[in-house]
């Protein structure tokens, strides 16, 4: 396969030329180039308008469902507000209608107040600030030009991040290593602000500028990244850091969260105050003149840029390394370490890194301490590219080849289902942060509900995670955010925080408003509360967990059987067998989100009736569908008991609803075995369109579907060919593991009939035109699944009964959907 060609993701846009700081460590003024003396200070209005313009330009030619814009310096709030709300605004209005657009900023913060808080608010950009740990080692680099420290400023506008109002705005802290300071000590002061993300930098060196190394020490930096590594291990991990998770994925054949780890290319390009394109900033650190491109935005386009040859070398992968560094085992992981840091006068960048030892002690400490497999082998060079590549702010919505060409041909094992769950969490995450920033300050019940989320995001982030995986919080988030839910706000943070405090086993109070009568725990059940109470104030207990509400106080156990031991709980009932645990949910107020009303508590025969159907169909699936099973397992959390219809069997799913399906319990467990391989097939696909746009969304055409007798917009034929995979495969093997001869000869019919209507939607959907380059790679996949059907026999009957229906149906469908007049 050829590689997918190379796009601009990333743009670093200059605000400013200058810094308020005089940080010694500075690439920019304190390294080898010195292209910024002869700069304007400031970006012009003239600038902002012509690069928002090339990045749209790009976006649309590429198809590009994001594009990352961080707005640099020196130091870019000195660029000041109005300037800053130009560069917002013209990005905003030029990337309308083409790509989503992800804008930060990266600052020092000794300027950051509420009035640029008020304003990134408004314009929804995110805010990153550079601290490297406490006083003593902050202060030893980052101090203004005359000697005074900037540690309390930064402090003071982390803390107007932290802060409920702005902390959606919050992207993290980044920390350049010194040796000199004592990591664990580094680390403790960063964690104490509870920023959402902390990435540690290693310090800008080449070959010809080493780094400082004391005397006997082979791997200093892999020392103290180590130490740092185990405290946050040993504190269970209470935020996430970027360079310990980019270890960690790439080890498990995952994309890096930077770019100083991973094979991806490069997607970055920069724009100068002066308008001039320059490549990655950290390359100034090599010689004068190293990130220089000769072009600007007035006259070359993103795409002249990237045929540029220092961009056509960071395109390479592996190929772009040197011999040593292709002969290592850890090179998937390591990737050569950063590009800047591998210059050499004489070799150029035909180097490893100069941390070479450091990266190898480090990838395969967090190796061993973790139990993770051995690095995987590095992509071969004929191998496509990843649709998105890495150290974009926010990769953790990427997929991975191998992941994507698995789920393409209608599969997807644990690893694959999992990850994709992970960029689920991710997206909640956001979602969660968005609804932090609309919550009323003067609300005490939110503004408390928020606090305690904030906490249990540091204390206990499981807990918290696990509460935000309930399938139903996506909905009502968008709900909520999209006004359809209004005043629901501060009561849906208060039953999150309610939840992830029960499950943390915390003794917190939470107040929670009761929806008529009922107290509404997501994930974990639902307590009538009587006495027409408005509100239930809530403890955690280790036995479980008491209610004050009306003037009672009820206490209720975390495992009650069927009903409870009360009259008031009803828990979630879980039913777990070979390796899947489900919960049958039946008590979330909020889970009538299909087309089909949902049942209502079901009594305990009514539940001991579903774990029975359960059992017996997952033993179906694991034995006659086992390439399904394992990515069932993974990510099928919740099952939604549902009114049946008259006519026909019933099962849906909700768009937003990740790991959950709806079903009417069929009467027999095969056929509630074809329901749950259907409908999680629109789980998985949903997750993989989340990720990546495999079709153009403004495509006005309708298709034929075999299926239907209307025409269907390209996503709804998609989603009903990559459902209908599954359901081919379930009556494929059906055709000799039914137990009865007429169900066999059933199953034969059907075969042939989905084999032919799948294979169909396919070709329709690779000959529309309008499949994105991911798209005709999905599409490609499940067109290599259909093809594999087509060696196997079908008795000659039931070819000649699928055609007859096929043209049957193909000619009705003509006549009802002839134009008129």
């Amino acid at each position: 396969m050829d590689r997918s060609p190379p796009v601009v993701s990333q743009v670093v846009l200059k605000m400013h030329s200058r810094c308020d700081l005089a940080c010694d460590h500075c690439y920019v003024y304190e390294h080898a180039d010195t292209s910024w003396r002869g700069r304007p200070r400031a970006v012009s209005h003239e600038i902002l308008a012509a690069t928002a313009a090339r990045i749209a330009a790009h976006a649309r030619t590429h198809r590009l469902p994001a594009v990352h814009v961080v707005l640099h310096g020196g130091e870019p709030l000195l660029a000041g507000p109005a300037l800053l709300r130009q560069a917002a605004e013209e990005l905003a209005r030029a990337l309308r209608g083409v790509s989503a657009l992800d804008l930060r900023i990266h600052t020092n913060g000794v300027l950051l107040d509420e009035e640029f808080c008020e304003l990134f608010r408004e314009l929804g950009v995110h805010v990153g600030v550079s601290l490297d740990g406490d006083r003593a080692a902050n202060d030893r680099h980052r101090r203004y030009a005359d000697g005074r420290s900037s540690h309390a400023r930064v402090v003071e506008a982390v803390a107007l991040l932290s802060r409920p109002r702005y902390r959606e705005l919050f992207a993290g802290l980044l920390c350049t290593i010194d040796l000199e300071n004592d990591p664990v000590a580094v680390y403790d002061a960063l964690a104490a602000l509870r920023p959402p993300r902390v990435d540690f930098l290693l310090p800008h060196a080449t070959w010809d500028h080493p780094p400082p190394r004391p005397a006997g020490a082979p791997t200093p930096y892999a020392d103290w990244l180590d130490a740092v590594y185990r405290r946050w291990d040993g504190q269970g991990r209470p935020v996430p850091v970027r360079l310990f998770e980019s270890v960690r994925r790439t080890l498990r054949g995952g994309a890096s969260l930077t770019e100083s780890l991973g094979l991806a290319p490069a997607d970055l390009v920069v724009v100068e105050t002066d308008g001039t394109f320059e490549q990655a900033d950290s390359l100034k650190t090599s010689y004068d003149g190293a990130p220089a491109t000769g072009m600007n935005v007035f006259e070359h386009s993103l795409d002249d840029v990237l045929a540029h040859p220092g961009m056509l070398a960071r395109q390479k992968g592996i190929e772009a390394l040197c011999a040593r560094c292709t002969a290592c085992p850890v090179v998937a992981s390591c990737g050569g370490g950063l590009y800047a840091h591998r210059y050499r006068t004489g070799t150029g960048f035909d180097n490893p890194s100069v941390f070479c030892p450091d990266l190898m002690a480090l990838i395969m400490n967090i190796r061993m301490h973790e139990s993770l497999p051995e690095p995987p082998a590095h992509a071969r060079a004929d191998e496509p590219a990843a649709t998105v590549g890495t150290g974009r702010p926010e990769p953790e919505q990427t997929l991975e080849p191998a992941d994507f060409d698995e789920l393409a041909a209608g599969f997807g094992g644990a690893g694959a289902v999992s990850r994709l769950a992970v960029a689920q969490l991710d997206l909640n995450r956001g979602l969660l942060a968005a609804l932090g920033g609309r919550a009323d300050p003067h609300d005490r019940r939110a503004s408390a509900a928020w606090e305690l989320l904030l906490d249990l995001d540091t204390a206990a982030p499981h807990a918290l995670e696990a509460a935000l995986a309930h399938p139903y919080f996506r909905p009502w988030a968008l709900g909520v955010l999209g006004g359809r839910e209004p005043g629901a706000l501060a009561g849906g943070l208060a039953e999150l925080a309610a939840s992830a405090a029960l499950r943390a086993r915390r003794a917190d109070t939470v107040i929670v408003p009761l929806r008529d009568g009922t107290l509404r725990l997501p994930g974990i059940g639902r307590a009538l509360l009587p006495g027409g109470a408005e509100e239930a104030e809530l403890t955690a207990q280790a036995y479980g967990f008491t209610v004050r509400a009306g003037g009672r106080r009820i206490r209720m156990g975390w495992s009650e059987g069927l009903d409870g031991r009360t009259p008031h709980w009803q828990p979630v009932r879980l039913f777990e067998a070979g390796g899947w645990t489900v919960a049958l949910e039946d008590t979330d107020p909020l889970r009538d989100r299909y087309p089909w009303p949902a049942e209502e508590r079901l009594p305990a025969s009514g539940a001991r009736a579903w774990a029975d159907a359960l059992a017996g169909a997952w033993a179906l699936i694991q034995r006659q569908l086992p390439a399904y099973a394992p990515g069932i397992a993974a990510g099928l959390r919740s099952i939604t008991p549902l009114s049946p219809r008259a006519g026909g069997d019933t099962s849906a799913t909700c768009r937003d609803a990740f790991g959950a399906v709806g079903a009417a319990r069929p009467a027999a467990p095969a056929l509630l075995a074809l329901l749950i391989v259907h409908e999680f097939q629109h789980v998985k696909l949903g997750a993989v369109l989340d990720s990546c746009d495999l079709y153009d969304p403004e495509d006005p055409g309708h298709y034929y579907a075999p299926w239907r007798e209307d025409p269907r917009p390209l996503g709804a034929l998609l989603q009903g060919a990559y459902a209908h995979l599954a359901v081919t495969d379930f009556w494929r093997t059906r055709r000799t593991a039914a137990e009865t001869a007429a169900a066999r000869g059933r199953a034969e019919s059907e075969f042939a009939r989905w084999r032919r209507q799948t294979t169909e939607a396919i070709d329709t959907l690779a000959r529309s035109g309008a499949l994105t380059g991911p798209g005709k790679r999905f599409v490609a996949g499940m067109g290599e699944r259909a093809a594999a059907w087509r060696e196997e026999r079908v008795a000659p009957e039931a070819l000649a009964a699928a055609a007859d229906s096929a043209r049957r149906h193909r000619d009705a469908w003509r006549a009802r959907n002839a134009p008129r007049g």
